[in-house]
Parts: structure tokens; C-alpha cells; sequence
């Protein structure tokens, strides 16, 4: 393990990541070491982490070279490996772009939900005071067939099954409230619908193509945003709404308002997803050696 660890702590609607450089996928980072560093009271805190590798340095990322120079080695907050993370993937855009890897306009990234587009902004002012927001093409969404139902306490609501690389449950309820505390998984059935787990939305709605949410994310609890959850959400709404783009040949657009602020969605009648929204980095130091080893015994 390096002797110095340097890392980055940055959001995305407060949907905050540990951010670790390692272009050529040199430091370890087993569960435990992800975990230690997430955690809020005894770490640097967040809900994932991280971990920066050039995709020819990464034997998950390899075949991605070609497109993408860099890999996006998401881990959830307790440490398990996830597909995509939407949030992340703007702060990790933000992260290469204040580290001079890009500048503003489109790069691509590697995940394990494939190689997505993303396109940063210009800066909001001349003077350059605020950084402009991120845009991720997040691909297309699955729509499993099937009937699910999720549970909290003694409420149960019929939830519509969303693939966008990662799973989610999205459930139309009248009151955010409903959704309890969201620190444990919400249960859902049938098992085999979810074998891996899930992330739940509860949804409310705001307005005309304006809903607000609350999320379990799988692997990490309640969270304050979830990107892929956001767009998981605008896509079951489109459907609920009769506003299906591959049926009425126009993109469908959602406001979504997350706890830790608002992602715009939009679906094109091709299937193809976008989420924009701001990313921030909020600090940059360095991890203690000797107090990660210590957290690893």
C-alpha cells in the first residue's frame, strides 16, 4: 500500500463520494478499506467511493480502452462493487476536469454499465466563479416484465421494475413519509425479481412532469440523490403518464427533486436517457497509512 494516499471528497445533490487517483490501478482497495473510508464517523464519509483508474490499467475496463480513457471504479459505501452510480459519474467528470484529465465539452467514461457520454458544461459566469452542470447520457432503460411489490411496515405498493445497469424498484406513493427510515432495505417480492438486492424510490408528485423521491440505495441506506434512481423514477412516470417517447415520438422531461437538491431527466424517443445536474468538490488531502491499516485489522 502507498506510503501516501491522496484523495478528493466531492457531491452530486449530496450524494457524496470519496474520490481516490489511481491512474494506473495501483492501490489496493478491498471492501473493508472502501468501507473504513466511507464510514461517517470513524472515515472521510460517503455514500460510495471512487477509485480513478485509466481503463488500460484495469483488467474490468480493458476492453473499454479503446473509447474511454478513463474507468469509474464504483464501489458502494459498505464496500461491495456496483454497476453504475449516475451522481458519481458526474463527480467523477468533475474530478477529471479539475485534475486537467478534460476540459469542458464531451468525454466519455467507463463503468461496469458500459461506456457513458458525458458533457460538462461551460462555467456559469466569465469570471468563472461556478462551475456549469454535468450531463450523462445514461443509456437506455430495461423494463422487466413481471409484477413487484415493495413493503414498508404494513403499507405495500405495486412497483415498476427498472434496469439503467443497475436494479431498481420504483414505488408511487402519496407521502414521502410512507417510506419509513429507509436505513434497512425495504423487503419486495417476488425474491427472484431482485436476486442481487435493489434500489427503491418512493415517489410523490409535484406537478406536471414534476415528482420528488426518497431512496434506499442498495449497499449504502437512504441517500440524499441517486442519479440512476432519478432516472429509473422519470421513466416509470413516463409510462404511468401515457408519455412513453418510443410511443409518442416526443422526449419526455422531468424535473425531479431529490433530498439534496434537483436532476432534470430527459428520455428521447430512441430510448436514450440524459441526466444533467451540478457536481461539486468540496476537499482534497491525504489518507493516513497508518490509521487505514489499523482500520483494516
Amino acid at each position: 500500500m502507498s506510503t501516501r494516499i491522496a484523495f478528493l471528497k466531492g457531491h452530486g445533490t449530496e450524494n457524496d463520494f470519496v474520490i481516490v487517483p489511481d491512474p494506473e490501478n495501483a492501490i489496493d482497495l478491498p471492501p473493508a478499506a472502501v468501507a473504513a473510508l466511507c464510514d461517517r464517523r470513524a472515515g472521510i464519509g460517503g455514500d460510495g467511493l471512487l477509485h480513478v483508474v485509466r481503463s488500460a490499467a484495469h483488467p474490468e475496463a480493458l476492453h473499454m480502452a479503446a473509447e474511454a480513457e478513463w474507468f469509474m471504479d464504483y464501489r458502494n459505501g459498505d464496500g461491495s462493487i456496483a454497476e453504475m452510480c449516475g451522481n458519481g459519474v458526474r463527480v467523477f467528470a468533475r474530478y477529471l476536469q479539475r485534475a486537467g484529465h478534460v476540459s469542458e465539452g464531451d468525454i466519455a467514461v467507463a463503468t461496469r454499465g458500459g461506456v457513458k457520454t458525458v458533457h460538462i458544461a461551460k462555467t456559469v459566469s466569465d469570471s468563472g466563479s461556478a462551475a456549469g452542470d454535468i450531463t450523462v447520457g445514461m443509456g437506455k432503460a430495461l423494463l422487466p416484465e413481471g409484477d413487484v411489490t415493495v413493503s414498508v411496515g404494513e403499507r405495500s405498493w405495486p412497483a415498476r421494475n427498472v434496469n439503467m445497469g443497475n436494479p431498481h424498484a420504483v414505488a408511487f406513493v402519496d407521502d414521502l413519509a410512507h417510506a419509513g427510515d429507509l436505513h434497512t432495505p425495504p423487503p419486495f417480492s417476488p425474491a427472484a425479481a431482485y436476486p442481487d438486492g435493489v434500489n427503491v424510490e418512493f415517489v410523490v408528485d409535484r406537478g406536471p412532469r414534476h415528482v420528488a423521491l426518497r431512496v434506499h440505495e442498495r449497499g449504502a441506506g437512504e441517500t440524499r440523490s441517486c442519479g440512476t434512481g432519478a432516472c429509473a423514477v422519470a421513466v416509470a412516470a413516463a409510462r404511468r403518464d401515457g408519455a412513453d417517447p418510443g410511443v409518442t415520438g416526443t422526449p419526455a422531461t422531468y424535473t425531479v427533486d431529490v433530498p439534496g437538491g434537483t436532476l432534470v431527466i430527459t428520455e428521447r424517443p430512441d430510448g436514450e436517457i440524459e441526466m444533467t445536474g451540478p457536481a461539486v468538490i468540496v476537499a482534497e488531502g491525504v489518507i493516513e497509512t497508518e490509521w487505514l491499516e489499523n482500520a483494516l485489522r
